[in-house]
């Protein structure tokens, strides 16, 4: 969505926020004036009308009613603020609407202003893919939305269509956006799209909760870099990196999340923007992965076509675009200005836009928005106590607690004993600034937990100095945080980013700590009595070798942006009341990977030119930290069952009638996964068994990642690519047992330069730790 849009809804909502909290009997008299706003109830004007049968599908429905509605009133529902149409009892709707890690005053549909004045803010998303665990993120996801459902019963959401969330690939390290996301890995983005869409859009087969979009397709990573902006970028996009990369969350968000939404980007992609490609759109989204549901724009996206990307020539031709290449809301109003006169040019004609309006009409209907009062429907009991409840606020905090990545611990100095710490000294700009714990798109938390206050409740002697004005540092109290850091007993370290440094509309130029920040640490380091502590809040990754290497700072941890139960959760696992066990959904690069061009979307390297490839799958260079690292208080060990095993999945002998496939360019006899179709990739499923043990000394929580790796990385394969996760609490002495569904169609192919899916025949090895199993695959 368009920042500047963003940040002035956001501001609305904050002074109307303010205003309320000072006006007591203004809170009082809107609580009181507070209803859903619904269609088809006794009042209808339409009695009897088509639309107004709830036995009927949802998609006869809607198409029984656009036919009701005359030019002027279709065209006027093709943007994001719909008004109503009084003659048919149908009232406005909004559909911008946020959810990314809780309800957020980002869009333009849900208030805080009534009755109701805070929401849920859990851990930004980078922080909670670290958890890899699917059941924290649906839960998280199906918290977010009885909130939000919560929220229209109570007459202060406009709309329950969330634009969330976002699941475009980390691609590159300095992308301002990279925070929002499930991170560089396709299986992990996908995973997360899933399970957060269906705890956004509910259990039931009947109605949805709220509807999920999944955003932003496809191939956008990229905000503001070098003069080049996301508003003007042309993504040159391979189709092997199109298929096996960026768009896979995108089909799985669709395919098996139920994803009722996607949100096309700004990006242009070989020359097309996104939101006029008919073989993204049409063909792809709608067509191959069966979307049953619409499809939005980025904020201004149409306007844009013509404005930035010069791709139409007028405002008509930039909505005749739009909606023939599949396209059916517009973020914006630029189609509800200019579709009539596309229509009187013979652009478009008014069966384009009716097949717009009945998809979104569909989702309306699905939402329930035409059964009557929705305080009467199976969420209708939902409401102001079902909004910031203890179980959500608890789930806020394990989710910051099971997302925070343990990067280092010398000489095993976390956790610490409170018992044993006479003083403390808490330095750093970001550790008490509360708004910077929900990171972007964000709404008023139920509360708020800044580090500083998390150690306070642990250590009662506990002096605090920001040490730079803001995250930039432009300058360092350096002389009076070594006076405070040597008269300590223990010093903790909060530095990091901000929105400042990275956000919508902003890319990093440096992967390095800004300002004064690293002179700061180092001179605190050797001032201290013994080594410091250093807990890094970003989004995205940096580059912090300096403290790797320093024998000074025994121990460092990422916390992401927490949320609003951060502090409490930072506090925990320093202590030990919580054995961390996060591992970063991202790689994290040395400084001088900066040197290459973000422009370049390529995820392969090329040791011909220099360019080192993109992610853990493809990189060939020094890291800071890899993908999946992350240490625990206690020790694990992982064993794959039966490890070292030749064996051939079962069902092989389906293959026998298969041609085997030698490609000219890459010379390897494969299968198509097209070929060997949906019944026979069912078939050659067969599990895996990892058996997995915590040694102690403390119980927790422990994911355990499996990969596969081909026996050469020849063909365009991957080094590695992560299969499936699985996540167990084990006490300490306790052995489990984890199940991995192997798919070999999905964890066993690659996918080939010319964008088609093959398993190659011969050797393919799972992978666990330093532990294989070997898997033949041939008829």
């Amino acid at each position: 969505m368009a920042a500047l849009s963003c940040r002035d809804a956001g501001a609305v909502a904050q002074t109307l926020l303010l205003l309320l909290l000072t006006a007591p009997s203004l809170l009082v008299a809107v609580a009181r004036a507070a209803d859903p706003p619904f269609s088809c109830g006794p009042s209808a004007t339409t009695q009897g009308g088509g639309f107004c049968d709830a036995a009927r599908p949802a998609a006869e429905r809607a198409a029984d009613l656009v036919s009701r509605l005359t030019l002027a009133e279709k065209v006027s529902q093709l943007g994001d603020e719909a008004p109503g149409v009084p003659r048919l009892g149908v009232p406005p709707y909004k559909w911008w609407n946020e959810a990314l890690h809780g309800l957020a005053t980002s869009g333009k549909g849900l208030h805080f202003n009534g009755a109701v004045r805070r929401a849920t803010s859990f851990p930004q998303v980078s922080l909670t893919a670290a958890a890899f665990d699917e059941d924290l993120w649906f839960r998280i996801g199906q918290a977010i939305g009885r909130e939000g459902r919560a929220l229209y019963n109570m007459g202060q959401a406009e709309g329950l269509t969330m634009w969330s969330p976002n699941v475009n690939i980390y691609r590159d390290p300095r992308w301002g956006r990279g925070q929002e996301t499930p991170g560089e890995d396709p299986t992990t983005a996908s995973r997360y799209g899933v399970a957060f869409v269906k705890g956004l859009q509910g259990n039931s087969t009947s109605l949805l909760q709220t509807s999920a979009c999944c955003k932003h397709a496809t191939a956008y990573d990229l905000e503001d870099w070098n003069g080049v902006a996301r508003y003007n970028f042309n993504a040159k996009v391979t189709a092997q990196d199109l298929e096996d990369t960026y768009n896979a969350p995108f089909r799985s968000c669709v395919v098996d999340g139920g994803a009722s939404c996607v949100m096309c980007a700004y990006t242009g992609i070989n020359g097309v923007p996104a939101c006029a490609n008919a073989d993204l759109l049409t063909k792809t989204v709608k067509g191959d992965w069966g979307l049953d549901g619409y499809i939005a724009s980025d904020c201004d996206a149409v306007a844009i076509m013509r404005d930035a990307q010069r791709y139409a020539q007028t405002p008509e031709d930039a909505v005749a675009l739009a909606l023939k290449a599949g396209l059916d809301i517009d973020c914006g109003a630029y189609m509800q200005q200019h579709a009539a006169a596309a229509v009187q040019q013979g652009k478009i004609t008014e069966e384009d836009i009716d097949k717009a309006l009945r998809n979104l009409f569909t989702i309306r209907m699905r939402l329930g928005h035409f059964d009557g009062d929705p305080r009467s429907n199976i969420y209708g009991s939902l409401g102001a106590a079902d909004i910031c409840t203890p179980e959500h606020r608890s789930l806020a905090l394990e989710a910051a607690q099971d997302g925070i990545v343990l990067l280092k611990n010398d000489a095993g100095i976390l956790p610490l004993d409170r018992a044993a710490i006479a003083s403390a000294a808490v330095i750093g700009p970001n550790a008490n600034n509360a708004g910077l714990l929900i990171g972007n798109y964000f709404g008023p938390p139920c509360e708020s937990i800044t580090p500083l206050q998390g150690i306070q409740g642990y250590v009662k002697d506990t002096r605090f100095l920001a040490g730079c004005p803001m995250a930039a540092c432009p300058t360092a109290a350096t002389d009076q945080a070594a006076t405070l850091a040597s008269t300590s007993d223990y010093v903790f370290l909060f530095v990091g980013l901000s929105q400042q440094q990275e956000s919508e509309g902003r890319d990093r130029t440096s992967l390095l700590l800004p300002g004064e920040q690293q002179s700061l640490i180092t001179a605190v380091a050797d001032a201290a009595k013994r080594p410091v502590i250093l807990v890094l809040l970003t989004g995205g990754p940096v580059d912090v070798t300096f403290a790797q290497t320093n024998p000074k700072i025994g121990a460092i941890l990422w916390a992401g942006y927490p949320g609003q139960a951060g502090g409490l959760a930072i506090a925990r696992v320093l202590f030990g009341d919580h054995n961390p066990s996060g591992k970063l959904p991202v790689t994290w690069y040395p400084e001088e990977f900066t040197k290459v061009p973000m422009t370049d979307m390529r995820m392969r390297a090329d040791p011909a030119t220099g360019y080192p490839g993109r992610s853990y799958r493809f990189y060939q260079g020094p890291t800071v930290y890899k993908f999946g690292y992350g240490l625990s208080y206690s020790s694990y060990s992982r064993h794959l069952v039966a490890s070292g095993a030749r064996k051939r999945p079962p069902n092989m002998d389906l293959l026998a009638d298969l041609n085997t496939m030698p490609t000219t360019e890459e010379g390897v006899a494969s299968y198509h996964v097209e070929q060997i179709g949906a019944e026979g990739c069912e078939q050659l499923k067969f599990p895996a068994m990892v058996e997995v043990e915590n040694h102690g000394p403390m119980d927790g929580k422990h994911s355990v990642l499996m990969y596969l790796r081909w026996p050469n990385a020849t063909a365009g394969r991957p080094g590695r690519q992560l299969v499936g996760f699985r996540r167990q609490h084990l006490k300490v002495g306790e052995k489990a047992r984890l199940k991995f569904d192997i798919n070999p169609c999905e964890h066993l192919s690659r996918v080939r330069e010319d964008g088609n899916k093959v398993i190659d025949r011969g050797s393919h090895f799972l992978m666990v730790d330093k532990h294989e199993m070997e898997i033949r695959f041939e008829a």
